[in-house]
């Protein structure tokens, strides 16, 4: 069985372009789209990226909508616990994909790490 977790160094997630979330104001509280907007910088990437490293400078206070926990998935998506690690995976891989291909080194590194 596969096991979500986060690859460091990919930052796929980081990638914020609105237009690839058309649906931000469904699982989003007023707050939080106004705050999504502030974080998206040049080329739809979140201001906090460090693409040297890329990694994220404020992951340890990264917002709510940055965190893969069960109780903000349940909350935001209607996620139950118990589906949290598929659903997590299949967002990861749909949206490393769409930044960096479905043959990237990024994908690859997901698909080890996870068991794929």
């Amino acid at each position: 069985m596969a096991n979500w977790c986060c690859v460091k160094q990919c930052g796929a997630c980081c990638h914020l372009d609105p237009s690839d979330r058309p649906d931000l104001a469904d699982y989003l509280s007023p707050e939080e789209l106004v705050l999504y907007f502030s974080l998206v910088g040049e080329n739809g990437w979140c201001i906090h990226f460090d693409h040297d490293n890329r990694e994220c400078q404020i992951y340890a206070d990264r917002p709510r909508f940055c965190r893969v926990e069960a109780d903000t998935f349940q909350e935001m998506y209607g996620i139950e616990p118990e589906e949290l690690n598929d659903f997590a995976i299949d967002c990861c891989r749909e949206q490393i994909e769409g930044v960096y291909g479905d043959r990237s080194l990024e994908m690859i590194r997901f698909d080890q790490a996870v068991g794929f």
